[in-house]
């Protein structure tokens, strides 16, 4: 193979260690949010189905209203309620977050009653959104959310993928 043969394969290499390297992104902890409007973030708006953490999931995200998005997610697996979440992306001075609360089956929350877990806004490019530890991305009507886990120790990326559907 000669140098000429091989400077497409290499730039293809390249591309897909820069996406995979922005796929999901952080902030350290004492890092601000970034700056960000809420409007431009209208596009995830929609009730989302899907798949992801080998299981069924639904996401539903409500229009922009004063400085918020609320939204809901469902976790279903083998037609059983396991988890939900309540969501609200909120814009604060310029500054946006997105703010989660999980609850087991019968309602009872994973976080203390005055904690969320909060995921602070780094930038936005068309239609994805880089939170720290969360990535929201839309290709028509297909949203992929990658999220940051670690459990036990061990890191990982867990990959939603969710299609719009009407209600």
């Amino acid at each position: 193979m000669t140098n000429k043969s091989l400077l497409p394969l290499l730039l293809v290499f390249l591309f897909s260690i820069k996406g995979y390297a922005q796929e999901v992104l952080y902030l350290d902890q004492e890092q601000p949010s970034g700056n960000g409007s809420i409007q431009d973030l209208n596009w995830i708006a929609g009730y989302w189905t899907g798949t992801g953490l080998g299981g069924d999931c639904e996401e539903l995200w409500l229009p922009p209203r004063d400085n918020n998005m609320v939204g809901t997610f469902r976790f279903m697996m083998n037609g059983s309620l396991i988890f939900s979440e309540y969501m609200n992306m909120v814009e604060e001075d310029g500054k946006l977050s997105l703010k989660i609360k999980h609850f087991n089956r019968d309602l009872t929350p994973w976080e203390e009653k005055e904690d969320w877990t909060i995921f602070k806004f780094i930038k936005s490019e068309g239609q994805t959104a880089y939170f720290s530890g969360i990535t929201f991305h839309r290709t028509g009507d297909e949203l992929m959310i990658r999220l940051a886990m670690t459990n036990e120790g061990k890191k990982s990326i867990e990959e939603f993928r969710l299609r719009r559907k009407d209600l």
